[in-house]
C-alpha cells in the first residue's frame, strides 16, 4: 500500500494531467517578487520572452534591463547591482547562462557573494530539438561545486515559481534551473515549498528502495513507484528540489530504511544530484546506489519523450535500476 503526499496533484497518474513548461514559473514568481519589493531587477540576455522575463519588462520598465546577446556583462552588471542593495535576476539559456558566464558568475557574484539569482532556461534534454549545443546537461555540477551558490531544479511550474519568489527573500547567490518543455504539474497551488527542505513525494510500508530526483524527471520516478508496488516492490519517492545545500538528514534518514538508493535527473549522473546524494551517504550510511540520468555523452534532437527513452531515463529505466539495485542489497 502506498501512501502518496496528500500535497500532490490528485490528478498526476491521469492521462490528462495539465502541463506547463517549468519556464512559466518563473515568469510568474519574477513577477510577483517585482511587485511585492521594488529592489527586485531583472535582466535578460536578449531572451526576454523565451525566458519569460517579459511580463516583468511590461510592467517594470524601469527596472528592467535588456543587455542583448553578452551573458558575461550580465553576470557582471548585476554582480553590481546586487552588492548595491537589488535583488537581480538574470536570464538566458542554461548553456550560456551559467555555460557562457560561469566564470563572471564565480568572480563576481559567487565570491562577492552577491544578491543574484541566476535563471538557467531551456536546461537538459527537454529542450528537445534544439540539439546537444543547447541542452545544458552539466550546469548542476559546475553551480553545485561554486562557494555561496544554491541550487534549486523544481519539478513543476508551480514549483518553479515558489522557488522564484523564495529565491528572491533570501540573500546571496542562487541557480535556478527551467525547462522548455511542457511538463505534468505534479503539485498544487496549495503545496509547501521551503527552499533546502526535501519532500517525500510517495512512500510505503516497508520500502525496498529510496528514488531521489529532481525537476521535471520527478513524474517517471513517480511512475515507476506506481508500476513497481503492483510487483510488491515498495519505495520511497523523494523530490530533492534543492540540490545544494542537500537535505541529508531527510534523505539519509529515509535511505536507512530502504537500504538501496536511486539517483534520478535530466543531467549527467556526474556531478549532479547523484553526486550529491553519494556524498552525503558515503560519509554517514554507505548503500548500494544506481544512476539515472546522461551517461557522460551529449545529447542529441529529437523529441523529449525519444531521447529520455534512448538515454534512459523514463520509468521503465528506473524500474530496472531500482530491481538491480535491491538485488545487490541482498
Amino acid at each position: 500500500m502506498f501512501f502518496p503526499n496528500t500535497q500532490l496533484n490528485t490528478r498526476v497518474f491521469e492521462n490528462r494531467v495539465e502541463k506547463s513548461p517549468t519556464r512559466k514559473g518563473y515568469g510568474l514568481g519574477l513577477l510577483r517578487a517585482g511587485e511585492e519589493n521594488r529592489n527586485v531587477v531583472a535582466l535578460s540576455a536578449d531572451l526576454t520572452e523565451s525566458t519569460h522575463t517579459e511580463g516583468f519588462a511590461k510592467k517594470f520598465p524601469e527596472r528592467f534591463f535588456n543587455v542583448g546577446v553578452a551573458e558575461q556583462n550580465m553576470a557582471a552588471i548585476a554582480a553590481g547591482l546586487g552588492v548595491s542593495g537589488k535583488i537581480a535576476f538574470i536570464a538566458s539559456y542554461a548553456t550560456f547562462n551559467p555555460g557562457r558566464n560561469w566564470e563572471q558568475i564565480r568572480t563576481t557574484i559567487a565570491y562577492n557573494n552577491a544578491n543574484v539569482k541566476i535563471a538557467g532556461h531551456h536546461a537538459g534534454l527537454f529542450t528537445g530539438a534544439d540539439g546537444a549545443t543547447h541542452q545544458a546537461i552539466e550546469d548542476i555540477a559546475t553551480m553545485r561545486v561554486m562557494p555561496n551558490m544554491r541550487v534549486i531544479v523544481p519539478c513543476d511550474a508551480l514549483e518553479a515559481e515558489k522557488a522564484t519568489y523564495a529565491a528572491a527573500q533570501i540573500p546571496g547567490p542562487f541557480y535556478l534551473r527551467f525547462s522548455r518543455e511542457a511538463t505534468p504539474v505534479l503539485t498544487t497551488r496549495e503545496s509547501g515549498f521551503i527552499p533546502g527542505k526535501a519532500e517525500i513525494f510517495w512512500t510505503s510500508r516497508k520500502p525496498a528502495c529510496l528514488i531521489v530526483g529532481c525537476g521535471p524527471l520527478l513524474y517517471q520516478a513517480l511512475a515507476a513507484a506506481k508500476k513497481l508496488e503492483k510487483e510488491k516492490i515498495n519505495t520511497v519517492v523523494i523530490n530533492c528540489h534543492t540540490v545544494k545545500p542537500l537535505d541529508s538528514k531527510t534523505i539519509i534518514r529515509e535511505a536507512k530504511k530502504c537500504g538501496a538508493v536511486v539517483s534520478v535527473e535530466e543531467h549527467q549522473t556526474i556531478g549532479g544530484v547523484g553526486g550529491a546524494l553519494s556524498e552525503a551517504l558515503a560519509r554517514e550510511w554507505p548503500l548500494p546506489m544506481e544512476f539515472i540520468g546522461m551517461p557522460d555523452v551529449f545529447g542529441e534532437s529529437g523529441l523529449p519523450s525519444e531521447l529520455i527513452g534512448k538515454y534512459g531515463l523514463d520509468a521503465e529505466s528506473i524500474i530496472k535500476a531500482v530491481k538491480r539495485v535491491v538485488q545487490r542489497k541482498q
